[in-house]
């Protein structure tokens, strides 16, 4: 019995060119494509395909992290791999505690996609070793953990918006504002607000 997979991408010509891809593989048989991660979580949970191949971002609506988690809620659960351009140990370890089996770069060769489509259906994990190491770092220094508001105030400062104007939006005093701003300061180990945007954006906190 070949794998069933369904690729999840929001480009045409990548969905295309995996598709053709597996066309002559007997191993593999595409059953669905999907350009959204709420279009994949539908089709998967009607085809129930072995393995979801998943781009990481994907346009508008959630991205593929958010699309992995939903997908292993699912009973049955298939295997998620995430196959994308980004090589931010933040992404990968997003992708790896979200419950994905793998993470492959799209400069991989089509052997090595077969392979870990494999792999995965069979309920292994597939990480290039350096990548494995990587994960293991991430567990053991987490990522930095602020409140939803604090998050709304560094994508605000990302625009450069002045604590005025951040207080308007969030309808809050400025002397909230920059009681936030000490927190994020301090969290973030940094003394202004550019090195606390350039901080956050590094850590995969604001995109």
């Amino acid at each position: 019995m070949p794998i069933t997979v369904l690729l999840v991408d929001d480009h045409p010509v990548v969905r295309t060119g995996l598709r053709a891809l597996f066309e002559h593989n007997n191993d593999v048989l595409v059953v669905g494509e999907a350009a959204s991660g709420e279009e994949a979580i539908a089709l998967a949970e009607h085809l129930a395909p072995d393995v979801v191949l998943c781009d990481l971002r994907l346009g508008e609506g959630i991205d593929g992290v958010q699309t992995t988690t939903a997908l292993r809620a699912q009973r049955p659960a298939p295997a998620v791999i995430i196959l994308t351009t980004f090589d931010r140990d933040v992404e990968i370890l997003r992708a790896i505690e979200a419950g994905a089996a793998g993470y492959l770069l799209k400069d991989v060769s089509p052997a090595t996609i077969v392979s870990s489509l494999k792999e995965a259906a069979k309920g292994g994990m597939v990480l290039a070793p350096e990548m494995a190491q990587r994960v293991v770092d991430g567990m053991r220094h987490p990522r930095l953990q602020l409140t939803a508001r604090e998050l709304e105030v560094l994508g605000l400062l990302d625009t450069g918006a002045s604590n005025r104007e951040i207080a308007r939006k969030l309808f809050v005093t400025e002397a909230t504002v920059k009681t936030h701003l000490v927190h994020l300061f301090s969290k973030l180990n940094v003394e202004s607000r550019a090195k606390a945007v350039s901080t956050a954006r590094d850590s995969g906190l604001i995109q």
